[in-house]
């Protein structure tokens, strides 16, 4: 119960890495919000968990709806502990100058602008409780960018710098930051990045991670909860990663 009395928002919370961690949360004592963009995912995850979680429906890239997550929260639980800025999107692999700039937009916005609009929101009620942790779910995409991932890369790699430079600000605060660095996992967004899921791509893929898997929910769910227990309380700034030995 290294979560006990805790509470947190797990934003693309209703799948992939983000169930993984709502799951864990859980399981170690927090009260969860799983905010997603697919509300009747969120609100059906939350009703098989019980009392321990509610569902908020966000558009992560909206200033208003994020506003809205934020106040919801703080509803129901009067307080926040931990906010893990999960959600992400990806392109199909592409070369960089093919990308659409619809598919460019819509990566900026949910990768990138949502840190910022979830900071906007909770930084200030974290900074008036003189603590909380703050993870944000970047890639190894930001540390060893594969071809024709450009864009997503770039993205992934300005979470990592966010977090350090949220980390340096914020810690006068009480307030620690961190990130995961999950290596290609069996998420919804699998398929994008391999572009098809062939087991010939999928053989490919895993010949480039050394313990020979793809991270998993439960991977991601571990490694969130220890940065975001007390038991981590003298971390922040780490962009860690959780890849089998990719980026070595």
């Amino acid at each position: 119960m290294r979560l006990s009395g805790k509470t947190a928002i797990v934003t693309g919370g209703a799948s992939g890495f983000g169930a993984g961690i709502v799951r864990k949360f859980v399981a170690e004592g927090a009260r969860v919000m799983i905010a997603d963009i697919n509300g009747d995912a969120a609100a059906a995850m939350a009703s098989e968990i019980g009392d321990a979680a509610c569902a908020q429906s966000v558009d992560v890239g909206d200033g208003a709806s994020v506003q809205t997550m934020a106040q919801a929260a703080l509803g129901v639980f009067g307080h926040l502990d931990i906010l893990i800025n999960n959600a992400g999107v990806t392109h199909m692999p592409t070369p960089m100058e093919d990308v659409s700039e619809d598919d460019f937009d819509r990566v900026f916005r949910v990768n990138m602008k949502s840190v910022y609009l979830t900071a906007r929101a909770l930084v200030p009620h974290m900074k008036s409780r003189r603590s909380g942790a703050i993870l944000n779910v970047a890639s190894t995409a930001g540390v060893s960018p594969r071809p024709n991932l450009n864009w997503y890369n770039a993205s992934k790699g300005w979470m990592i710098t966010a977090t350090r430079t949220m980390a340096v600000e914020l810690a006068p605060a009480g307030v620690r930051v961190n990130a995961l660095n999950p290596v290609a996992g069996e998420t919804p967004l699998l398929k994008s990045f391999m572009g098809e899921d062939t087991p010939e791509i999928r053989a490919k893929f895993l010949s480039t991670i050394p313990l020979g898997r793809f991270s998993q929910p439960e991977d991601m769910g571990n490694a969130a909860c220890f940065l975001c227990s007390d038991e981590a309380s003298m971390i922040t700034g780490v962009a860690m990663e959780v890849d089998g030995g990719r980026c070595i």
